[in-house]
């Protein structure tokens, strides 16, 4: 396994854990509504996408190289979609808000990347 490989799949695996931990906050640590709303939200996103970076390395195996860029703006996304709503639930900071979209256009590019990549097909066919 490359090491590009190895350190997506650690990132997706952290990306994973790293989801539990604030949906589980979101669901029994705090008390305000809105908080909880996009805790919850954020770790559902990161979560699924998490997930898509397993998906990616299956059709990166299979010879579709593309898919290692989906799983690179997957892990993007997560970043700045899921991060951007702790940070709106956690913290007093509204800057937080606008960076949501960019990470929401960052989710699409990789779903539209991989659907290009399993269309596009692998190396040996």
């Amino acid at each position: 396994m490359s090491s590009q490989t190895r350190i997506w799949l650690v990132l997706a695996a952290l990306s994973g854990l790293i989801a539990v931990g604030f949906g589980a906050f979101g669901a029994h640590g705090v008390g305000d509504p809105r908080a909880k709303e996009l805790l919850r939200t954020g770790a559902e996103y990161q979560m699924i996408h998490a997930l898509a970076v397993f998906a990616c390395f299956s059709l990166y195996r299979a010879g579709a190289p593309a898919a290692g860029i989906a799983a690179w703006l997957f892990l993007a996304g997560a970043l700045l979609f899921s991060g951007s709503l702790y940070g709106l639930a956690l913290t007093p900071a509204r800057w937080f808000g606008p960076v949501t979209p960019i990470g929401g256009l960052l989710f699409i590019a990789g779903w539209a990347t991989l659907a290009w990549a399993a269309l596009a097909g692998t190396k040996s066919a």
